[in-house]
């Protein structure tokens, strides 16, 4: 049975016990997705792909903290991604990096990234879609609470100090868009 075989959690069994070929098997799976949540996030490329390193670095690093028992394995890896990247984005905020001279950077978008699996960034950008779709399918004050809890990084008691709000409507509003997310996403196919 070979690693691509086995399930995420007995991935990160074997990852645990400092199996790297483990950990590239969750890499392969997870990267762009990683990478997806980080430009989001982040706006930036190169900012995003030291997150999706720094992401498995953690992922190795702390293998036997992850429980199966407290939720799936992509919740617990798009988390710590998801975290650095605020992180990030609030370092940057508060100290900026120099900008580029005039013109860096159109030059550096015509250079192509040689590694770039085309098929795969289609699959996640019709991902991607999908799930902007299901966003905006959300009412208005649902899809508020997302937003600024997953994309800006507030913390739902943060929503509702700004949005002058009862903390129990925001609970309520964040629970019923993440499940109608769910049910949506479910019913285009994605499982997990």
């Amino acid at each position: 049975m070979s690693n691509d075989d086995l399930n995420d959690e007995q991935l990160m069994t074997l990852a645990a016990t400092g199996d790297p070929a483990a950990l590239e098997t969750l890499y392969d799976r997870y990267a762009s997705a990683v990478m997806g949540l980080a430009l989001k996030i982040m706006g930036d490329r190169a900012i995003a792909e030291e997150v999706v390193q720094e992401t498995f670095w953690r992922v190795w690093r702390n293998a036997d903290s992850f429980h199966a028992g407290r939720g799936p394995f992509p919740g617990w890896l798009f988390g710590i991604a998801r975290n650095l990247s605020i992180d990030l984005w609030r370092r940057r905020k508060t100290r900026p990096l120099p900008a580029f001279e005039a013109g860096d950077e159109q030059q550096i978008d015509l250079i192509p990234d040689p590694e770039t699996d085309v098929a795969e960034l289609a699959w996640v950008t019709v991902k991607h879609q999908r799930v902007r779709a299901a966003l905006t399918a959300l009412p208005p004050a649902q899809r508020q609470v997302i937003e600024m809890a997953y994309f800006r990084g507030l913390t739902r008691q943060e929503i509702a100090k700004v949005l002058g709000e009862p903390l129990g409507t925001i609970h309520t509003r964040a629970r019923l868009a993440l499940q109608k997310l769910r049910e949506s996403l479910q019913a285009q196919g994605f499982d997990d």
